[in-house]
């Protein structure tokens, strides 16, 4: 698997596009948290639907197709997600390194290595 390096001067260069696109619909009225956080869960759900009856073996492997199809919905549950942070002025890298320390603590590996259980259950 591989992940782009996207750096923190990237996800602020396309914030900055998002934020022109929207403004050139006068979209920005219909942008409250409520409203960003809404469409981001239908987002959400257009992508569960391409994995809903798959196998654990078929969502691993999708076709070219399918892939092109989740990679849009993924695209799109990022544009939410954006421009939801940049509404409420949240930092989405601060703020996923500052969870990925919490839950470091709530599942420290001699505890939870290879289960999947809730940090309360471990």
């Amino acid at each position: 698997m591989t992940m782009g390096s996207t750096t923190r001067c990237e996800l602020d260069e396309l914030a900055t596009r998002l934020e022109a696109f929207v403004e050139e619909r006068d979209w920005a009225q219909f942008h409250s948290p409520k409203n960003l956080s809404m469409a981001l869960a239908g987002e959400v759900g257009e992508l569960i639907e391409h994995f809903q009856w798959l196998t654990e073996e078929q969502s691993r492997g999708l076709s070219g197709e399918a892939l092109e199809e989740v990679r849009s919905e993924i695209a799109d549950v990022q544009i939410y997600l954006l421009m939801l942070a940049r509404k409420l002025d949240i930092d989405l890298v601060q703020a996923a390194n500052d969870k990925l320390e919490t839950n470091a603590k709530k599942y420290p590996v001699d505890k939870a290595r290879g289960l999947a259980r809730k940090y309360t259950n471990l």
